[in-house]
């Protein structure tokens, strides 16, 4: 039963796939930033509502986020399918969002067309401000995923990883406050919070050739005081942290803080730092369910499948993956290595090479979800990876 089912989904996402396309051209050409996706969360909802599923929307705490439930024939596991959708600011789908929301969609419109033969639900998320203050974070702290045996979803890349890890991070502001006066009459009077920022960035420059492997710093000044003859009484930098797991992490936070207090110290000044976004955990990718997805792209004829990667970026997927078994694999768009965040992969991400990897993206993941639902032995490997896991961390 479960070839011809596929076959079947299959059949639909294809018979669907201008549809697909047309969903990945419309939220390319409307880019919303994170958390003012209202047209992407609306075109997709309307889609999902149309064909048989339950909406919810707005998602509580999350005004572009939703929740979209396919309820099968009979009682059986729940598979979360997750969409991003927003864009990059000032450079658009430059990381192919855009293709992420049509290629769930795709598959959730397939495993619609099989709902009869199906045990379980479908789930799809809509989940906003992945490139920020990311809505998966937020889903996982309200337990909107209690219950979820396993949880999919696909990113454009520049080739086909299927087992992902990444690093944890953590968004901190400092705020250093100083004196102002005159800057030339009467420097001497002020406390320049300008130059306690100067001395911060030069430290932690001095410290990075002692960090950890994979130990990331990365930050920008977003005030610097308000003109030249004004000794600034407040500066202001933000820094994304980054690290292979939450206590190296730590660690380096600590350090960093040692940096800011020193800084500080040296031209009088006080400061203050806390998070302004939400903290992603490192990615863990559960591998009999990236074994399934992994057979079922060898099936749709993909056979260049590259060994496992650790990225050197951070996922709000990995709070996903601590509670729900996850996989996150990075499927190649286009034939040519293309980097996201560059106006290159943005062309590509609207071109036919986009359209052909949200269709490809959407089957495999409607395989491997009903391959959850209706294969007893593979979802019971898959709880059995995640509890041994959950007694490790």
């Amino acid at each position: 039963m479960a070839d011809r089912l596929k076959e079947r989904i299959a059949r639909a996402i294809r018979e669907r796939r201008e549809e697909i396309a047309r969903v990945a051209e419309e939220i390319f050409d409307h880019p919303e930033v994170g958390h003012q996706e209202f047209f992407a969360s609306d075109l997709l909802t309307r889609i999902l509502a149309r064909n048989g599923y339950e909406v919810t929307r707005p998602w509580p705490a999350l005004p572009t986020g939703f929740c979209a439930v396919l309820r099968g024939g009979a009682p059986g596991p729940r598979v979360a399918l997750l969409a991003e959708y927003d864009a990059l600011p000032g450079l658009g789908h430059a990381c192919g969002h855009n293709l992420i929301a049509a290629g769930v969609l795709g598959a959730a419109l397939g495993l619609a067309a099989g709902r009869d033969e199906l045990p379980g639900e479908v789930i799809v998320f809509g989940t906003p401000a992945e490139e920020s203050n990311g809505g998966k974070v937020t889903l996982v702290e309200e337990g909107a995923l209690a219950g979820v045996h396993a949880a999919l979803m696909f990113h454009p890349g520049d080739a086909n990883v299927l087992e992902v890890s990444s690093l944890a991070l953590d968004a901190l502001e400092f705020v250093f406050k100083g004196r102002p006066t005159h800057a030339s009459s009467g420097p001497q009077e002020g406390i320049n919070a300008l130059d306690a920022v100067v001395q911060f960035f030069n430290l932690i420059n001095s410290l990075r050739p002692y960090l950890k492997n994979n130990v990331h710093i990365n930050g920008i000044i977003t005030e610097g005081g308000v003109t030249p003859n004004i000794i600034p009484e407040r500066a202001v930098a933000r820094f994304y942290i980054r690290a292979e797991n939450r206590r190296d992490l730590k660690e380096a936070i600590r350090r960093v803080e040692n940096c800011a207090r020193a800084a500080a110290l040296a031209v009088g000044a006080t400061f203050t730092y806390h998070r302004y976004e939400l903290s992603y955990e490192a990615m863990v990718t559960n591998r009999a369910l990236a074994g399934a997805f992994r057979e079922n792209l060898l099936a749709l004829g993909v056979t260049e499948l590259a060994p496992p990667r650790r990225i050197r970026g951070s996922l709000d997927m990995g709070n996903v993956s601590r509670v729900v078994p996850s996989i996150h694999p990075y499927l190649a768009l286009g034939r040519d290595k293309v980097i996201p965040h560059t106006g290159e992969f943005a062309r590509a991400a609207r071109g036919e090479e986009g359209k052909e990897l949200a269709l490809l993206a959407a089957q495999a993941l409607a395989w491997t979800a009903a391959d959850v639902l209706l294969d007893a032995g593979l979802l019971s490997r898959i709880q059995a990876e995640f509890r041994a896991y959950c007694s490790e961390d």
